[in-house]
């Protein structure tokens, strides 16, 4: 019989495992859009009760909280969504407890016909919810006259301040910051590079070991970036404030992620390759070894472009250069070392592609191996 996972054994592990200077960092990360929920909630609530009168406007900070998240993206959708779902379910609601009265079979149908017709309106996961979330509020909470249009003007309300802080409050660091983590990441792969090759040329298991755990991290280090861009590219598309130079430089850095993500991949096949030559004492020939800190030197310049805003087609002379060399195979080399020369051809490649090139182009630029011009 399988073995079976408890989910709960799982979230503890994740939870325990978790370093408490990662969730600090992820409070820090958010904090500002928690502000923001907060001050929506409390504009909402103070505009719907002492401006237009209503006596309990409690929808009007929900509506704000939900609209608003704690995420920039899809803010102006989850607040056109959010106030077509309230519509839908007070509209449905209200028309069944004046037929019907109010029951629980009422419920029932009111949260099928409310969430049906979320759908067919070619609802999102929200609008379909919130259907059906405020025909139960009606059904279950029968409203007295006029209530039940208060609740859709709450939620009016709550969408309008939610849009109102959503194209007001992004500020420049949330544009900024994908920069500042690339920036990271690209010094976090050039430093890995360089440990890989120390830990070869003297031939320390241990400290590759340390850079095959390193290299199993940067994976995780630009899911964080790919997130953090997607938060400043939707926070630019609707905040006018925002210059256009920061919506192009959300652009920019957008462009660069799929050729790093793929030069992460490569280099951890290289780190976890010559790991395992260390382990089973086999020989690396000294020029590979000298290719790998050549690499890392080349990717250390491009990190030093992107924080310069440098053209990064200046980084790619170290690149090309190193290409040539890598069509040479030493008569000595192993396996292990083979495919550690096959994944610096590799990510030379990804690097080109990272400053500019395409696919095609950079391909050219390496040059075949002798194998391959001759393989007999």
């Amino acid at each position: 019989m399988p073995d079976t996972v408890d989910p709960w054994e799982s979230l503890r592990d994740d939870l325990r495992l978790e370093p408490v200077a990662d969730r600090l960092k992820r409070l820090r990360a958010r904090m500002w859009l928690i502000v923001q929920a907060a001050a929506g909630a409390v504009l909402a609530w103070v505009f719907a009760k002492h401006v237009i009168g209503h006596e309990l406007p409690f929808f009007a900070p929900i509506t704000a909280m939900v609209c608003l998240g704690l995420t920039y993206e899809n803010r102006v959708r989850r607040v056109i969504e959010l106030a077509i779902g309230v519509a839908i379910g007070v509209l449905v609601g209200d028309a069944f407890v004046h037929l019907f009265g109010s029951s629980w079979w009422q419920i029932f149908v009111v949260c099928v016909v409310a969430m049906s017709l979320a759908v067919l309106f070619g609802a999102g996961q929200l609008l379909m919810m919130q259907a059906g979330i405020q025909g139960v509020i009606i059904t279950t909470l029968v409203a007295g006259d006029g209530e039940a249009l208060n609740r859709w003007i709450d939620a009016a309300v709550g969408g309008g301040v939610a849009l109102l802080i959503a194209v007001l409050a992004p500020m420049r660091s949330t544009t900024q910051r994908p920069r500042q983590r690339i920036i990271a990441l690209v010094g976090n792969l050039a430093m890995l590079l360089t440990e890989t090759a120390q830990s070869l040329r003297i031939r320390d298991l241990d400290r590759a070991r340390a850079a095959l755990a390193t290299a199993r991290q940067l994976s995780a280090e630009l899911d964080e970036v790919r997130e953090s861009t997607l938060e400043a590219a939707a926070a630019a598309s609707v905040a006018p404030l925002l210059a256009g130079s920061s919506r192009r430089d959300v652009d920019a850095i957008r462009r660069l992620l799929t050729p790093l993500d793929l030069a992460i991949r490569n280099a951890r096949v290289l780190v976890r390759r010559a790991e395992s030559s260390l382990d089973e004492y086999q020989y690396i020939p000294p020029s590979y070894i000298d290719m790998i800190a050549e690499l890392a030197n080349a990717t250390a310049v491009i990190q030093e472009r992107i924080v310069t805003q440098e053209p990064l087609a200046s980084a790619r002379e170290d690149l090309i250069s190193l290409a040539r060399r890598t069509t040479v195979r030493d008569p000595r080399a192993g396996l292990s070392a083979e495919v550690m020369r096959a994944q610096i051809r590799s990510i030379v490649v990804d690097l080109l592609v990272l400053s500019g090139m395409s696919l095609a182009q950079a391909r050219r630029r390496v040059p075949p191996t002798r194998e391959e011009l001759d393989p007999g």
